[in-house]
Parts: C-alpha cells; sequence; structure tokens
C-alpha cells in the first residue's frame, strides 16, 4: 500500500536536513514516511557519495574563526567543498558557522572528536555533513580544525572565509584592535612561529646547512661560512617569525613585537592559529 507523504512532513525534513523538496520527498516515500529513517537514507546517500569521492579534492569552502564570550578561547574551522558555486551558497556557509558555534561550545581536543560531537537530535557532525553531501551531491568534509587557549583569544576571518586566525594574547584588556591587525599579518605573511625560540630545531638546523652551501657555492672562505649562515639565519627569522617580522600596517621600519609594545609595554603574542582554503 502507497504511503500518502504530507507537504507538512515534507517540509519538517527539509527544515531538518536542509535537502531539497524533492531529495525530501523521494526518502520519506522511501522510508516509508518515517523520518528518522528518510534521514538515514539521506545520510547513506551521503556516505556512497563519499565513498565514490574520496579521491578528490575538495579545494573550495569557507573557514570560520571564532572565540568564546569571555574571550579566553578560540577556534578554527574549514568546512571544505569541491567548488567555489557550492562555497558560496547560503545553506552551505549557514552549516559551517553552525558546526564552528558548536565546535566552540564543545571546544574538542582534536578533529576526530570533533567529528563525533552532537549536532543536534543525536546526529553527530560527522553524519550531519555527510548527510548534507547526500543533498548537495559533491565532496564536503570537515577539513581542517585548530583551537587555541590564551588569557585574551581574537579570532580573524580574512577574504571572503578564505582564511581564519586566532591570535593569543598573553593579557586580557582594550586589545581586540590590535590582536585583528596582527591576525591580519599572519594572514597576509604567513610566518612559521611566534618567536625565534619556537622554530623547530630542524628546520634551524636546515636553514643554517642552505646558509652555508650558498656562502660555498659563492666562493666564500670555509672559515666564514658559519659567521655567513648565522646572517642568513637573522633574516630568516625576520622574514618567517611573527614578533621579528616588519609590521606590514606600520612605517616600514617597526616590528610587530614593537608595534605591540607601542600599545602596552607588556603586551605580547603567546600562539596563533592560521587555516586557509588548499593549504
Amino acid at each position: 500500500m502507497d504511503v500518502k507523504i504530507s507537504a507538512k512532513d515534507v517540509a519538517a525534513l527539509r527544515r531538518e536536513t536542509g535537502a531539497g523538496m524533492m531529495d525530501c520527498k523521494k526518502a520519506l516515500t522511501e522510508a516509508g514516511g518515517d523520518i528518522e529513517a528518510a534521514k538515514d537514507i539521506l545520510r547513506k546517500k551521503g556516505q556512497k557519495l563519499s565513498a565514490k569521492r574520496a579521491d578528490r579534492d575538495a579545494k573550495e569552502g569557507v573557514v570560520i574563526a571564532l572565540a568564546s564570550s569571555d574571550g579566553t578561547k578560540g577556534i578554527v574551522i574549514n568546512l571544505s567543498s569541491e567548488t567555489d558555486f557550492v562555497a558560496k551558497n547560503a545553506d552551505f556557509i549557514a552549516l559551517a558557522q553552525k558546526v564552528a558555534d558548536i565546535t566552540l561550545e564543545a571546544f574538542p581536543s582534536s578533529l576526530d572528536d570533533l567529528l563525533a560531537t552532537d549536532f543536534g537530535n543525536g546526529v553527530s557532525i560527522g553524519d550531519k555533513v555527510t548527510e548534507y553531501m547526500g543533498v548537495i551531491g559533491e565532496k564536503v568534509e570537515v577539513k581542517k580544525y585548530e583551537h587555541l587557549e590564551s588569557d585574551m583569544v581574537v579570532p580573524y576571518i580574512h577574504a571572503g572565509y578564505r582564511r581564519g586566525v586566532l591570535i593569543g594574547l598573553n593579557k586580557a584588556g582594550d586589545f581586540a584592535d590590535a590582536g585583528k591587525n596582527v591576525a591580519m599579518q599572519v594572514a597576509a605573511m604567513n610566518p612559521i612561529a611566534v618567536d625565534k625560540g619556537d622554530v623547530d630545531t630542524s628546520v634551524v638546523e636546515k636553514e643554517i646547512e642552505i646558509g652555508k652551501e650558498l656562502a660555498r657555492n659563492e666562493g666564500k672562505p670555509e672559515a666564514m661560512l658559519d659567521k655567513i649562515a648565522m646572517g642568513r639565519l637573522n633574516k630568516f627569522y625576520k622574514e618567517s617569525t611573527l614578533l621579528n617580522q616588519e609590521y606590514v600596517k606600520g612605517s616600514g621600519k617597526e616590528t610587530v613585537s614593537a608595534y605591540l609594545k607601542g600599545i602596552d609595554n607588556d603586551l605580547t603574542v603567546t600562539a596563533f592559529r592560521h587555516v586557509g582554503l588548499g593549504s
């Protein structure tokens, strides 16, 4: 016997899943009118699509950065898609925003924990994203997740959701503008660490060896190689560590560290997180 699917049930399923009207009606028909079973059908459709498109790279999407109301913790996520068309869709952006809101509240310690976090009605974030794949017909995933705790965390979303940055400051206060300016610095200049001492030893050793080799190839005496390599290492620190970089919004002579000290003599960055599309 055919089950009559009411417009009310179709609308309810659409409201809960974001699926199109015809997709909802088909799922409800297949499920015999059972809304929960229809959700599973949409989810399975997404799982099949996920397996089919496992080798496809989802390089588009949106990046959302948020901080808690007390400003002591923040998260940044990348919900990725295959196409720019999907990334600019209002429903997709709304899904990313809701995932970010839930993530900030739950503050999971890893991406796996994020995917297992409850999205609502007993459905995990991972299952909700899979369900959404079945709705739009292309690969979607929470590709990256970073989190940060500090005395003050300032979030920044750059260039139409294409990059997200969290800046951790060592003290709370009226420093939101300063934090945003430093976050813009991170988005523009992509430093690898906060300060010299935060650069991985293997990176430092590699830079020293490169410096020596370049000097050797230029015909410099062996006795001078170490000194020349250390000079190049200092240049590397100025270009690649946040506090030692030239402050891009400044006069051209001021470092990020000096900019912060000009606001408050004790103010500095404790950590940062940077997530960009396709990186």
